[in-house]
């Protein structure tokens, strides 16, 4: 999988960007595990993507859901059992 970023939100710690093998539409966020940091990719439509770009500050509430876990269902890439916790 190739991530591209098309938006980074320094503030507000998350990135919008596309996938691009299968073309899907992400929000990403920062995690940590003690061991290593790295990204959690949640999958969202086409529309959405498009609201998120020309207003950045509609996603924070997304992106809230996914730091509680409750968007976990549109995860694209499944977390280990070592799951990191939302920088």
């Amino acid at each position: 999988m190739r991530f591209h970023r098309t938006y980074f939100s320094r503030d507000a710690r998350f990135s919008i960007g596309i996938e691009l093998d299968a073309g899907r539409c992400y929000v990403s966020l920062p995690v940590s595990n003690g061991l290593v940091d790295y990204e959690e990719y949640y999958e969202i439509d086409r529309e959405t993507y498009a609201r998120f770009l020309s207003v950045p500050a509609e996603a924070s509430a997304f992106v809230a859901e996914c730091r509680r876990h409750e968007r976990d269902d549109l995860l694209i890439v499944q977390p280990g059992r070592n799951r990191g916790t939302p920088v």
